[in-house]
């Protein structure tokens, strides 16, 4: 039998700071991805907060607070701990605003508030009331991936598709908005993101014969505002005139349709639970897309376009603007890659957390414009 688990505060882990509203890293101009180099850097000094699952609009993950050194971690020693009452597997990072602490549970999706300057008392609990269905639907255990901070209020997805937004300071829900259909597949575990008053999430399911798709919502009252499928016509992904891949092959009209057999698009998988970074430089999201379905390959000749890719897209309206596929009719996702690498105007890509250059293919774009007759590779 699992154990149950429990949160554990350790001396000199988290410092907790002042802060304001809204998160950071919002508001630079903005720009297109031939004219500018992604940097994704850390917006300045480290303020002691975690305001997103990855810390940052760069997803490094990464904290500058320096209390902690390799001289002083053997005398870390437990301050309190709390019985969060799920045995399920935990993949949310804490978010961490002023001296409050902020945790996610898996289903049920619980969301609990800490106050880190009361030894981790308990100021209050939200309780979504999931539907206890989802369970049966989720393919690769009750996992949630996080939430985000923003405008005094805490943004993340349960496991029935829904998002719900709470307020900080007394854990009342603002709103709540279904996005999905579990009788169909769909879960959501991923990560949402606060992009210009906008709250990106996407679906997971894609084994259960899900077309993925990415969803802005009104941070303000959780009104849609748009949504881009993976698959299926143009008008759908919401590809346009905007929309100039480096690559040929991926350069052509309705791609997500033609490059798969009959109406296999419908239920093409390409969702999108992994993390989502953004460049406010260049006003760009990065959006990662899973693995084509279903798992048998030999259902789907062809490119499967545009599943087990990368997009940029503009956050404001969906918007695509450029694509990179990893390779055509895969079988594995890379959805989690879009956060991994730097992507710049250059050919190369430089990978922001030391991984390999592979992990994440460059993005380009063209001044030219699309042709309009397909030409995509023959299915490898």
């Amino acid at each position: 039998m699992g154990h149950r688990v429990h949160l554990v505060a350790l001396l000199a882990v988290v410092a907790a700071c002042h802060s304001e509203d809204k998160s950071t890293g919002v508001g630079a101009s903005s720009g297109v991805l031939d004219k500018a180099k992604v940097t994704f850097a850390p917006p300045g000094p480290d303020d002691g907060q975690w305001t997103m699952s990855a810390k940052d609009y760069a997803n490094t993950r990464y904290s500058q607070l320096a209390e902690l050194t390799p001289g002083n971690v053997n005398r870390l020693e437990l301050k309190w701990s709390y019985d969060l009452g799920t045995r399920a597997g935990f993949e949310a990072a804490p978010l961490v605003v002023g001296s409050t602490m902020y945790v996610i549970t898996p289903f049920p999706n619980k969301l609990f508030a800490f106050d880190l300057a009361k030894g981790g008392q308990v100021k209050w609990i939200y309780d979504p009331q999931a539907e206890p269905a989802s369970k049966g639907v989720a393919c690769c255990d009750v996992v949630n991936r996080g939430g985000a901070f923003y405008d005094g209020k805490i943004y993340y997805a349960t496991l029935d598709t829904h998002v719900v937004a709470v307020d900080a300071n007394t854990g009342k829900e603002v709103w709540k908005v279904k996005l999905g259909d579990i009788t169909s597949g769909e879960t959501i575990t991923m990560a949402p993101i606060v992009v210009k008053g906008k709250v990106l999430v996407g679906n997971s399911g894609g084994e259960m014969g899900v077309r993925g798709w990415l969803q802005a919502l009104d941070a303000q009252t959780g009104t849609p505002v748009w949504k881009a499928y993976s698959t299926g016509p143009d008008k759908e992904v919401l590809i346009g005139p905007r929309f100039h891949p480096f690559y040929e092959q991926d350069r052509g009209h309705d791609l997500g349709m033609t490059t798969w057999p009959g109406e296999k698009w419908r239920q093409g998988g390409g969702t999108v639970w992994g993390w989502l970074s953004y460049d406010p430089a260049l006003d760009l999201v990065f959006e990662g897309t899973a693995n084509p379905g279903p798992w048998n390959a030999d259902m789907r000749p062809g490119d499967n376009k545009w599943t087990a890719g990368i997009f940029a897209r503009d956050p404001q309206t969906g918007e695509a603007v450029s694509t990179r596929a990893s390779s055509p009719m895969r079988r594995s996702t890379v959805s989690r890659g879009s956060c991994c690498c730097t992507p710049s105007a250059t050919a190369t890509s430089t990978c922001s957390t030391a991984r390999p250059a592979r992990c994440c293919p460059p993005i380009h774009t063209r001044t030219s414009r699309r042709p309009a007759a397909s030409t995509s590779r023959p299915a490898s």
